[in-house]
């Protein structure tokens, strides 16, 4: 496939590229970038014909906003060629640079963020977002984050997804039938909240980070086959599930954000002696599988560096053989329902 290859994203009339760029990166995850090179690489992501662009006031408190405004604001003639998402639920307000609690954000700007996903909320956190891109126009709107694993428990969780359905829901419903958005979605990286908001409201698109990867499979059971009924496109993220399977189950190789468990780098490695005899690289194959299900409209990687967004490119395109995915599942390492590139 072609990284500039287009997809209908669901039924929502909005087309997008299958290869997209992330910007939590962006956000100085884990490490400061240079605005230089920030810039260069949202830069390079437009060369390379990429034409879906996702963000959020997140990541580093609105940096990644900014970042991706200034490339793209300066393309007003070009407006209609890219997709434009950012997030909902936390809207920023000035803080002393001593009490900003960056998090995994090592820099950003000093701002605090408020969790908030009412009806008010989200029109603020909207407006604000419109502000930092400088731009007037946002085609994807997701509700960030209603998970388990954000609010620390099931209790929480359902208080933010009532929230959620009461408040945000309700504002991005009325802001899409008048025009004002071209499409809302929900962007967690649990599947169980994706299939309680798909039954709970009308969704075009959802963001799924790490799910749906060459590791984890459960998305088959229930949600891919919902948004294929529902017409609701699937984008996906996190393809390497936080570095194993860009990296290889080398020592200190990490799985979700932790150091990989035994089980998981034992299925790496023998994934990487199949990679080994058909001469196909891990992470091309990490890549590419989830687009393979036709419920996937795109992936969308981060990237803090120019070379790392032409390295995505040239890994979507790397030609896989049918024989390396057959062999896989005749291992057990890819499930036998598993639709393959």
């Amino acid at each position: 496939m072609k990284a500039t290859e287009k997809r209908k994203l669901g039924a929502s009339g909005i087309e997008v590229t299958v290869l997209g760029l992330g910007s939590a990166p962006l956000g100085d995850l884990y490490e400061i970038i240079p605005e230089e090179r920030a810039t260069a690489t949202v830069e390079a992501a437009y060369e390379a014909g990429i034409r879906l662009f996702d963000t959020a006031p997140l990541y580093g408190r609105g940096i990644a906003e900014h970042r991706f405004g200034h490339v793209l604001r300066q393309r007003p003639d070009e407006r209609d060629g890219f997709v434009l998402a950012t997030k909902v639920g936390r809207h920023l307000v000035p803080e002393a640079r001593g009490k900003v609690d960056r998090s995994v954000f090592k820099g950003g700007l000093d701002f605090r963020l408020v969790n908030d996903y009412s009806y008010d909320g989200t029109m603020r956190a909207l407006e604000q977002s419109y502000q930092r891109l400088g731009m007037n126009r946002i085609d994807i709107v997701h509700i960030h984050d209603v998970d388990h694993r954000t609010w620390g428990g099931e209790a929480p969780y359902r208080e933010r997804f009532r929230e959620a359905c009461e408040g945000a829901y309700k504002a991005l419903d009325e802001l899409r039938t008048a025009g004002v958005i071209g499409a809302i979605g929900v962007g967690v990286n649990e599947i169980e909240p994706l299939i309680e908001f798909s039954r709970a409201g009308d969704f075009d698109c959802f963001m799924l980070a790490g799910r749906y990867t060459l590791l984890e499979h459960d998305a088959l059971d229930e949600l891919l086959p919902l948004c294929e009924k529902k017409g609701i496109g699937l984008l996906t993220a996190g393809p390497y599930n936080s570095g194993i399977l860009a990296t290889g189950a080398k020592p200190g190789a990490m799985y979700n954000y932790k150091p990989a468990p035994r089980d998981i780098l034992d299925r790496v490695m023998a994934i990487e002696v199949i990679c080994a005899l058909h001469a196909v690289p891990l992470a091309a194959a990490a890549i590419q599988f989830p687009l393979a299900h036709p419920a996937v409209s795109a992936m969308v990687p981060g990237a803090v560096r120019p070379q790392e967004v032409r390295a995505n490119v040239e890994l979507i395109e790397t030609p896989i053989p049918d024989a390396f995915w057959a062999e896989l599942k005749h291992e057990g390492l890819l499930r036998a329902d598993a639709p393959t590139p």
